[in-house]
């Protein structure tokens, strides 16, 4: 189960890779307290269990060994252990009403010394902002022994009965320390917190129980599933697509991230300088870096409502492009609807456009749109390459955004690299199949798993090397020299 910003996802998977059934249903928003968008923990629930219940019966209502659950990764809820009533709705990592708690943090730390010891900087996303944000409106929640879990935790706990967290998504609280693989008590109490707010935490791929008696008769499958927590969303994705985490994979979805696995050691000056969040991988003996841009698809998103009033398919969307030439459009776009991401993460930024005439069409704003998201997607890839110490001169691209040939295209001419769509289908539901593989014991280890999985090359995009050319330019001299005086100009403005 892929537990996702827009969408929620189940698919059922041989152990050789293949998907025999798969599923998805929109994650729905709702209105949250003070303004705020949230999820319905219940609702949460209902979709994951109707989605269940079809991979099932249009399986054929198999036997079932193991089930993995892995989701986006900063959000989460608070929930009563004396009833697993839920005491908060699932506040979503986008949620910027913790802004103002998270310059309390900041204020609160040395910035360097903590992100030595999380891999993280600072960001209203994490759970630490939002539990202190959630006890402002919701004081009487964090009565008695409430527990804050992620969106994959709190649908294992229904699953289960039992209350864990996996590491990579404890992680994302700031207040884990991955340094020592432990819970920061000091820390957690330092802001007014009891230890017992977190959970246990597991490793990747770690059983946290069987499915509750009952539950899998209902959802009409056989046996006694072992019932994992996949972790992080990106990492459970890299299990299926970065070649046993030895290649740098690209994510396309609402949010985009690049993710890279390197050797086991301490973070350094460098790696906090680079502006990337770092944690441990599900690989033994490993890390990973991750770099994150919250608007990408989001940004397609917005200009399909804006210029087609909420109507304009993705087919006409596709025949807008195609109505474009295959140059540059020489607009700028500047991707910021919710702040700029890594490496230069500022909260203040704004979206704009740049260099628009009377000529421009909706087709040419459309492909702006993606031109300025591969545009900071090549920010990231740089600051990854200075991290690795090596050229990163190939990458795999998953998600729902890689269906978009134009736009892979224009990512490989700006960034000169070739791009692979892997053809695994969904990838993060396929590596959180895999680590819940591990956990009940199918495979002996996740270099396993990644190797049990048999899939031809998928399609490759080659740039272009006049595009490549074009594109460089406009980076360097457009792109990157605008985007200090445009984010310099709204921190000094608002």
């Amino acid at each position: 189960m892929d537990i996702g910003t827009t969408n929620m996802k189940a698919g059922l998977f041989r152990e050789d890779g293949f998907v025999v059934a798969q599923a998805e249903r929109p994650n729905k928003k709702v209105p949250g307290p003070a303004g705020t968008v949230a999820y319905d923990p219940e609702r949460m629930w209902e979709t994951a269990a109707a989605l269940i219940r079809e991979v099932a019966a249009a399986a054929g209502h198999p036997s079932i060994r193991a089930i993995g659950v892995t989701s986006m990764a900063e959000s989460g809820l608070l929930i009563d252990p004396s009833d697993g009533r839920a005491r908060s709705p699932v506040m979503p990592w986008f949620e910027t009403c913790s802004i103002p708690q998270a310059e309390l943090v900041k204020r609160e730390i040395d910035a360097k010394e903590h992100f030595f010891q999380t891999g993280l900087h600072v960001s209203h996303k994490f759970g630490l902002p939002k539990l202190l944000w959630l006890i402002e409106q919701f004081p009487e929640a964090f009565d008695g022994q409430s527990v804050w879990l992620s969106a994959s935790a709190y649908i294992t706990y229904r699953l289960t009965g039992r209350m864990a967290e996996d590491e990579t998504l404890a992680a994302r609280t700031f207040v884990y320390r991955i340094d020592r693989r432990e819970w920061d008590m000091p820390f957690i109490r330092h802001f007014g917190f009891k230890p017992e707010l977190f959970p246990r935490v597991i490793a990747a791929g770690s059983a946290v129980g069987r499915i509750k008696s009952g539950i899998a008769a209902e959802m009409g499958f056989s046996g006694n599933a072992v019932v994992c927590l996949a972790g992080h969303d990106h990492v459970a994705a890299s299990l299926a697509c970065s070649a046993g985490g030895d290649e740098v994979y690209n994510s396309m979805g609402t949010a985009e991230t690049l993710v890279g696995a390197f050797a086991e050691r301490g973070l350094d000056v460098a790696d906090f300088e680079s502006g990337m969040s770092f944690g441990r991988h599900a690989f033994p003996g490993r890390m990973f870096w991750m770099g994150g841009h919250a608007s990408s698809g989001g940004s397609v998103e917005w200009l399909r409502d804006m210029v087609g009033d909420g109507s304009l398919s993705y087919v006409s969307i596709m025949e807008l492009l195609s109505s474009t030439t295959s140059d540059p459009t020489g607009i700028l776009y500047f991707p910021y609807l919710s702040g700029s991401g890594t490496p230069r993460t500022n909260q203040a930024a704004r979206a704009a456009f740049i260099g628009l005439t009377a000529k421009h069409g909706k087709g040419d704003l459309i492909k702006a749109v993606l031109e300025g998201n591969a545009y900071q997607v090549e920010m990231m890839r740089r600051s990854a390459e200075r991290i690795c110490g090596c050229p990163i001169e190939r990458m795999r691209v998953v998600g729902g955004g890689a269906k978009n040939g134009v736009w892979l295209q224009i990512k490989a001419d700006v960034s000169g690299i070739d791009l692979t769509v892997p053809n695994t289908g969904e990838a993060t539901l396929l590596g959180a199949a895999l680590s819940a593989g591990v956990g009940a014991g199918v495979y002996g280890s996740f270099r396993e798993a990644a190797n049990s999985v048999k899939s031809p090359v998928g399609k490759r995009y080659i740039p272009d090397p006049d595009r490549h050319y074009r594109y460089g330019r406009l980076y360097e001299q457009g792109f990157l020299a605008l985007m200090g005086p445009l984010t310099g100009y709204y921190e000094s403005s608002f």
